[in-house]
């Protein structure tokens, strides 16, 4: 194993791991971004949609650009736009409606760019490496949502401005990841398997795009309705309301620090089927809980389940079509934020016109659906995973310093 490559592992990390803290710090502070800048109810929901639709818009420009620019090249500068616009949410004063329009249309252009170049680094070094190292990179990215969580949790504490809560944060991971940009890594790309004149089919796609948005219906059901399932349906207090999204955070970052030792014993497949199956009784153990803590076992197992199926999702689409990787990415990306902008809604439309126990059964059975597509995260023969693996790097791939 080379330097170049520990170096570019662990300046992607550290990538991840800054995007978690920058988007929950933007998540969790919705309600304090309402209030700043008087966003009445009936408007915000349009504020809200239009990240989410602003990152797809982001994430199929950057299947264009990468036509000509490197990801890595992408990746350098789309992070500092992401931390820059949420600086800039913070930033406004009540009835500037226009300034936090840009921030947030800023903000989720950027973050489209951001999510789709990142992960296809992660997918070209994933290759360089010969072994699953995909599902510790978005280990990173829970954790980051875990600190940037608890310092959104400190600003509110002690009412803090919300620029005054950005700006440190900012001001720290700016400047630190510029500096680890210089280390980013792309490995070669191998001949298109899959792909019709080195693009990519999107019907090979399609069973892995269904994936994707079945897995984050199912965790954006976990972070927008779990406080109010716990409190309305299962009558826990307002405080112990608040411990489902942290436990189901904690044990997506464990789920995920595990995943690639269990990626690599027992192959992709067998992962997939399994986080399926567990994610598929937490939903079953929400929906059947008689009370708050058997509640809280169900968003544990949700967290164990649902956080190996978007890792394992792109490294399969790099697997799929290795001569076309970064556009399969991009594309497959998209869905992350279908899943994201449909799976809220729909529980609540669901929950309003039958009962918020049924709709926890919807993200269930969209989440079993997964066992019916799992032989599309199956490696060829000769490939790396499912037993396969080459123990050491044949192939460091290409150095992204001096872009």
């Amino acid at each position: 194993m080379t330097d170049v490559l520990r170096r570019g592992r662990a300046s992607l990390a550290f990538a991840f791991f800054a995007q978690g803290a920058a988007f929950a710090l933007l998540v969790t502070r919705i309600p304090a971004i309402q209030d700043r800048y008087g966003i009445s109810d009936a408007l915000l929901p349009v504020f809200l949609a239009a990240v989410p639709v602003l990152a797809g818009v982001g994430s199929v420009v950057t299947e264009q650009l990468v036509k000509r620019v490197r990801p890595s090249r992408l990746l350098r500068w789309s992070q500092p736009l992401v931390l820059l616009a949420l600086l800039g949410a913070g930033a406004g004063g009540r009835g500037q409606l226009a300034a936090v329009a840009v921030a947030l249309g800023v903000f989720g252009l950027s973050v489209g760019a951001l999510d789709a170049s990142m992960n296809m680094l992660g997918v070209s070094l994933q290759r360089a490496y010969g072994r699953s190292i995909m599902l510790g990179f978005h280990a990173t990215y829970s954790l980051g949502g875990i600190v940037g969580a608890s310092l959104a949790w400190a600003g509110a504490h002690w009412q803090l401005a919300l620029w005054v809560s950005y700006l440190p944060v900012v001001a720290v991971l700016l400047p630190a990841t510029l500096v680890g940009s210089r280390w980013y890594v792309e490995g070669d790309t191998g001949a298109a398997e899959g792909s019709e004149g080195g693009g990519v089919v999107f019907r090979l796609l399609l069973p892995l795009c269904l994936v994707m948005t079945f897995a984050y219906i199912g965790d954006s059901t976990v972070s927008n309705w779990s406080a109010k399932y716990l409190k309305d349906v299962l009558g826990s207090s307002e405080q112990l309301a608040t411990v489902p999204y942290n436990v189901y955070m904690v044990t997506t970052l464990v789920g995920r620090a595990l995943g690639d030792f269990g990626v690599r014993r027992f192959g992709a497949v067998a992962v997939v089927r399994l986080g399926a199956l567990v994610a598929a009784g937490g939903f079953a153990v929400v929906a059947a809980a008689p009370g708050a803590w058997p509640g809280m076992l169900g968003f544990t197992l949700l967290g164990l389940g649902l956080c190996v199926l978007v890792p394992q999702t792109f490294a399969a689409a790099g697997r799929l079509f290795p001569g076309a990787s970064d556009a399969a990415v991009a594309r497959l990306n998209v869905f992350n934020y279908v899943g994201f902008l449909v799976g809220s809604p729909l529980v609540g439309a669901v929950g309003d016109a039958w009962s918020y126990r049924g709709a926890m059964l919807l993200p269930m059975v969209l989440v079993l659906v997964t066992l019916v597509y799992a032989r599309s995260f199956a490696t060829s023969p000769g490939g790396y995973g499912g037993g396969h693996e080459r123990p050491r790097t044949a192939d460091v791939g290409r150095g992204s310093n001096g872009l």
